[in-house]
């Protein structure tokens, strides 16, 4: 691919990953893609998280937030370590945040509550969302419209729902991530039809590793892990539904997310090298 990829969501702190973390991150970058940001989806994983980042600066970055399936154990601690957090410089946005009431993991207005903590503390930071929502679209849309300004500086991660989902998303001056779900012919039919309505400009890419492993890569991975260096494949695939060529969606979609969490347009060039 002649332009590099962000993945703008792996969970690189996963257990998954302990034995060969720097070697994955190698392999991203030898495919291209880098620089990778680390989803933060509790307190602690968000420490673990920026610390990681912080030992390869300019080639990681982190996001800090806490996930609505985590929202049950947040207390009065949760937001000042948030906000500790989101003054290091490798900690780029909020979240994982928002609502899942799919399998309702937390009591739903639990969830409700610690999703707009956490967009008052993002509005409060001036820094982006990087947002989860499942089988919650119309309490999403609702909290997300009292809080215009914050609904244009975020990205809805992991979209997987409908194109009329989408639009609405889109009409508050959302950002939509895709992931690998777009390889599943067995549930993705409404992500495909969803992708064909998103602008190249509102964009961004994403493995969600290493969870979401393509179901069509040529080669499936050993013990079915998904990894970063996979996002060329996805953005192939997302390409060819939205009748782009992938060079040049690989090009917006890299300016969008540079862009948007504002990160040094260079970082990642050079050899991870630990």
């Amino acid at each position: 691919m002649e332009h590099k990829l962000i993945d703008i969501g792996v969970n690189l702190m996963h257990r998954s990953y302990s034995g060969d973390r720097e070697a994955v991150l190698s392999a991203a970058q030898a495919g291209g893609v880098s620089p990778l940001i680390i989803t933060g989806t509790d307190l602690r994983s968000s420490e673990a998280a920026a610390r990681y980042a912080a030992r390869f600066s300019g080639k990681l970055y982190s996001t800090a937030g806490v996930h609505p399936h985590d929202a049950k154990g947040c207390d009065e601690r949760t937001i000042p370590g948030l906000r500790r957090l989101l003054r290091q410089p490798q900690v780029v946005a909020v979240g994982e945040c928002g609502l899942d009431y799919d399998r309702n993991f937390s009591p739903p207005d639990v969830q409700r509550k610690w999703f707009e903590e956490q967009i008052l503390l993002a509005e409060e930071a001036g820094l982006p969302l990087f947002l989860h929502e499942r089988s919650a679209h119309r309490d999403f849309l609702a909290i997300l419209s009292r809080h215009g300004g914050a609904a244009k500086r975020s990205v809805v991660h992991c979209f997987t729902g409908t194109a009329y989902e989408a639009m609405r998303y889109l009409d508050i001056g959302c950002m939509i991530g895709v992931t690998g779900w777009i390889c599943d012919e067995r549930r993705s039919q409404s992500l495909r039809d969803a992708v064909r309505v998103i602008p190249p400009e509102r964009l961004m890419v994403e493995t969600d590793a290493p969870f979401l492993t393509p179901r069509d890569l040529a080669e499936k991975p050993r013990g079915g892990r998904n990894e970063p260096k996979y996002l060329p494949h996805i953005l192939r695939r997302i390409a060819a539904l939205m009748g782009q060529d992938p060079a040049e969606l690989a090009a917006v979609t890299l300016e969008n997310t540079v862009r948007f969490f504002g990160l040094d347009a260079d970082a990642g060039k050079d050899r991870i090298d630990g």
